[in-house]
């Protein structure tokens, strides 16, 4: 393959096709922001698996938007000791999810 200065290279143009197809990744604080909550409240949220995320590194952590708004919009289903289903609609955050850490 020929380098021709000034002119986009096959391999530079997948790149930035790549670039357009990429999945985004939060942080907790963009994430944070976007939901209106702390960025305490997100890691909490994280940490008892109400949300997904992503550990890259044990100190770094990433969240997908999508995922989340998915995790949060959805009915969630428990099971109790007797074996019987019971729907749980918590969607929303409940004051035990706010207050406990």
């Amino acid at each position: 393959m020929l380098y021709i200065p000034g002119e986009p290279s096959q391999t530079n143009s997948l790149r930035y096709t790549d670039m357009e197809n990429r999945e985004e990744f939060l942080t907790a604080g963009q994430l944070a922001e976007i939901l209106q909550v702390s960025e305490s409240t997100v890691y909490r949220l994280a940490h008892k698996r109400r949300i997904p995320s992503v550990r890259l590194t044990p100190r770094i952590i990433r969240f997908h938007l999508d995922a989340v708004r998915e995790a949060l919009d959805v009915p969630r289903y428990r099971i109790r000791r007797d074996l019987s289903e019971v729907h749980v609609d918590d969607s929303q955050l409940s004051f035990d999810d706010l207050l406990t850490s």
